[in-house]
């Protein structure tokens, strides 16, 4: 059986983040006065699969037009912010360790802006995480626009920079993953057991119908993005070409695992909008016993529902750190009294089938 940190090798985070703070940070490692996570009298090594971090040398060598979107969610460090006060972050939230990732902005930038940017966060993200292997890792960014590229990225950020795997958007502007030209990334990460960790970023074409009270745009928007970029994985049979793939979807998969019953029966209630040349090799819902879902969706109802689904081995623990979300990720899993502790220690990061 594969332990959840072979799955990820270890974990990561931070906000913003400026590498010449490492070295002042050196002294935090080790000196954490974190509260140990007890299930059933077993400690649990507790590990985060979704946090965020920017680096903010991207802007400095790059330019304002290499920076990422400001954000404008209330409560989120939108700031440089010192490894310090991340790991005291981590500490309240009873968080060992953080598996990071830069929310990908630069897929619609021209190539070569693109790939300095992915050059930048792949190399400071080695950089954070080797220096805090205890608590950090990291996944890498991918220049998809650019599938060749992304290939020889993946493998030297897997190979050489010790990186887990990468973050990627749902699209690669308005182009779906499902596209032939991204194969050759999907059977790298195949190949190298890469994780490919699905995050939204929006469906900017329906800007005017999300206009109005409610966030929509991020409330349904970021959700729906991922909802379709796993219906078009699963239709367009690019998880039986690839069926090694390691995916985890952000934001517990969307909306998909609350309604995926329907995608079984839509090709019989409509076969004329399914192409007969695709021939899946199981029930579309199926496929999401394959796919791994992060615990984020806000309530022990949510969690029951989506291990109803997908099976408990397939949910991993998840707070969208330094966002507030879920600012007690870990109090979120342990109030779901339905999980045996056997299941409490798996999803919060112990050891896993499968992964």
């Amino acid at each position: 059986m594969t332990s959840r940190r072979d799955f990820l090798g270890t974990a990561a985070g931070v906000a913003f983040c400026s590498c010449g703070l490492l070295d002042a940070a050196h002294a935090q490692t080790g000196a954490s006065s974190r509260q140990a996570v007890a299930v059933n009298g077993r400690n649990v090594k507790t590990i985060d699969v979704h946090a965020h971090c920017v680096f903010a040398e991207v802007p400095t060598q790059l330019g304002a037009a290499a920076a990422p979107p400001a954000s404008t969610v209330r409560g989120s460090n939108e700031t440089v912010i010192t490894l310090a006060q991340r790991f005291a972050a981590m500490d309240a939230q009873r968080v060992d360790m953080e598996v990071l990732s830069v929310n990908p902005y630069w897929y619609n930038k021209p190539r070569d802006l693109a790939a300095n940017i992915v050059k930048i966060n792949n190399e400071k993200m080695a950089e954070l995480c080797a220096a805090h292997p205890e608590r950090f890792a990291g996944f890498c960014s991918l220049t998809l626009q650019d599938p060749a590229l992304a290939v020889q990225e993946l493998e030297t950020a897997f190979r050489r920079q010790g990186l887990k795997g990468a973050a990627i958007a749902a699209n690669v502007d308005g182009v779906e993953f499902s596209d032939p030209r991204f194969a050759p990334v999907w059977a790298k990460a195949e190949e190298l057991g890469a994780v490919l960790f699905i995050h939204p970023t929006g469906t900017p074409e329906l800007a005017r119908r999300f206009a109005g009270n409610g966030w929509l745009g991020n409330t349904i928007g970021n959700p729906l993005d991922t909802t379709i970029a796993l219906s078009h994985l699963i239709f367009e049979g690019t998880l039986d070409r690839h069926p090694g793939l390691k995916i985890i979807a952000a934001h517990g998969g969307g909306f998909l695992p609350s309604y995926a019953d329907r995608s079984d029966y839509a090709c019989m209630v409509n076969p004329a909008g399914c192409n007969a040349a695709v021939t899946l090799r199981k029930r579309p819902s199926e496929y999401l016993n394959q796919i791994w879902f992060d615990s984020l969706v806000f309530s022990p109802e949510a969690i029951r529902h989506l291990v109803a689904q997908v099976g408990v081995g397939q949910i991993v623990l998840g707070s969208d750190y330094p966002f507030p979300w879920q600012m007690r990720p870990v109090d979120h899993v342990l109030a779901c009294e339905f999980l045996t502790p056997e299941q409490m220690v798996g999803v919060l990061g112990g050891r896993r089938r499968g992964c």
